[in-house]
């Protein structure tokens, strides 16, 4: 069983989704810049400018592969990079059961890119064995809400996270081994 998206590519209608590369920065760092201003300052770009380019760029040097992996999000038609989108261990995913995890540009937003990336992004982890996948999202994004629920994520539950803001805790079955446990993540 393996907690990252192990591949080189995987194609699907619209898209590519492959590793990672140092060229893919420029993206990441706009992905930064982009974020609504609700988005808890850790994840936004601080008043010093970090993370720079540079710093996201060194991100992806130093993923060893030990961690599960976010993948680089491709048109196919012309190849412009438009996000990410993978599996992630935060909060309540665990390396059996992780989390998915994505992010397009605003300029890629409204089209079903998202989706049409989660799904690639399911079916890789069901291949690779996991029972089932994690997500969180602020109750105030509603267009990743929506994703997820066209993806056959259902509410786990709610949690109170930064600033007051909540965040909805989604799950979703992956095998047919029985009913999805919906009352929380497993113990550790």
């Amino acid at each position: 069983m393996t907690d990252r998206c192990d591949l080189e590519s995987v194609e699907t209608a619209r898209l590519r989704l492959r590793r990672r590369r140092v060229s893919d920065a420029r993206v990441l760092h706009e992905l930064w810049t982009e974020r609504d201003p609700r988005v808890p300052a850790h994840r936004r770009i601080d008043a010093d400018g970090r993370p720079t380019e540079a710093d996201l760029a060194a991100r992806i040097l130093e993923d060893d592969g030990s961690r599960p992996g976010l993948l680089t999000v491709e048109r196919r038609d012309d190849g412009e990079v438009v996000g990410c989108c993978g599996l992630v261990r935060t909060g309540v995913a665990t390396p059996r059961e992780p989390a998915l995890a994505f992010e397009l540009l605003r300029r890629a937003q409204g089209r079903g890119l998202a989706t049409e990336a989660g799904e690639a992004v399911v079916d890789l982890a069901g291949a690779a064995g996991h029972d089932r996948l994690w997500a969180t999202v602020w109750d105030w994004n509603r267009p990743s809400r929506r994703v997820l629920e066209k993806l056959g994520f259902t509410e786990s539950r709610s949690e109170i996270g930064v600033a007051g803001a909540r965040t909805l805790v989604m799950v979703r079955a992956l095998s047919p081994r029985g009913p999805a446990r919906q009352d929380g993540p497993p113990s550790r």
